[in-house]
């Protein structure tokens, strides 16, 4: 049985969350267009030779975002510790519309899209602010932000469902274990799209940079940390997260083989989440074996990311199949 008044407090608590959200997004805004830059070099780190009481000594070029000002916070910072502040509440809010919904149903809040798809932006969200938690993060927020606030609109706008009960298909603790896991890689793996994008564009910056070229981007790689830097947090998002993945999709063969009588039948979604486990396998084995980095590797993990995206967005809205998400 529905409990309506709960379903309505949670309809709330999403929309207080997009509000929070969108100052967010304008106040990451605001920092980032405060934030002074860096100067672009080839390589963030590398060795310039000086001479030191006619000794040749390697030093590093150091680069920061704004630097100190006297003791005050670099420009930007002040507002991006605001809007890191209000992600945090943004989140908080989403996390409690997404109880209350389970709560309203007497179950986990994973029965249809609009379920989905408010619980996988909180896990974007979730995914950005731990991360956060041991490097600074600011300079991601609005590429993170951004992608929840668009999902979230697009949940109460496009997909929204009255809260109702699970088809006998979905009433099964391996809902709990296969869509959990899902949604976790999920959001790993949107931070980790954001990331590489960004990589694309700084280490575009500094390639121009070195040889002295414009480039139209360059407001922005002037703002990022260096392309090393951000090339190696987008491999260990996406090989920490790529475990899970494949227990995800063991996961769902099994319950399909406990509500379908089969492991593997060639579904749609079982079909492109297997191609997405392909992508980001190719990925890893690239940059393991033929030592891939930068741009190819790049290059490959969104072409992966979008294998992902497609079995979010086009599997689910637009090929019909056994899984109860394909169609709204």
């Amino acid at each position: 049985m529905v409990n309506v008044t709960l379903a309505e407090f949670s309809n709330r608590f999403v929309y207080a969350a997009m509000a929070s959200y969108t100052i967010a997004m304008i106040t990451f805004a605001i920092s980032m267009a405060a934030t002074r830059g860096r100067d672009l070099v080839p390589a963030a780190s590398t060795p310039v030779r000086e001479q030191s009481g006619g000794v040749a000594v390697a030093t590093r070029v150091e680069t920061t975002l704004g630097g100190p000002n006297d003791g005050a916070l670099p420009p930007g910072r002040r507002s991006a510790n605001i809007a890191m502040s209000i992600t945090w509440l943004a989140t908080i809010l989403l996390g409690i519309g997404v109880l209350l919904r389970g709560l309203s149903v007497g179950r986990v809040p994973w029965g249809n899209m609009y379920e989905f798809s408010i619980t996988s932006a909180f896990a974007v969200s979730l995914a950005f602010l731990v991360l956060s938690l041991k490097r600074d993060l600011r300079w991601l927020g609005i590429f993170v932000v951004l992608p929840v606030l668009l999902t979230l609109g697009l949940a109460v706008s496009v997909l929204y469902t009255d809260a109702e009960q699970l088809v006998p298909a979905l009433k099964s603790y391996w809902l709990v274990i296969h869509v959990s896991a899902a949604v976790i890689c999920g959001g790993a793996f949107c931070v980790g799209a954001a990331v590489t994008m960004l990589f694309l564009v700084a280490d575009a910056g500094e390639r121009r940079a070195a040889a002295g070229k414009p480039f139209r981007l360059d407001w922005l790689a002037r703002r990022l940390p260096p392309a090393g830097s951000l090339d190696a947090m987008a491999y260990r998002i996406h090989a920490f997260m790529f475990p899970l993945w494949t227990f995800a999709i063991v996961a769902g063969a099994i319950w399909a083989e406990s509500a379908w009588g089969r492991y593997w039948g060639w579904d749609p979604k079982e079909t492109w989440a297997f191609i997405t486990w392909v992508a980001y396998a190719a990925y890893l084995h690239a940059r393991a074996t033929a030592g891939w980095k930068g741009r190819k590797a790049s290059v490959i993990a969104l072409i992966a990311f979008g294998c992902f995206l497609f079995n979010y967005f086009g599997v689910n809205l637009v090929i019909t199949g056994l899984h109860s998400y394909a169609g709204v």
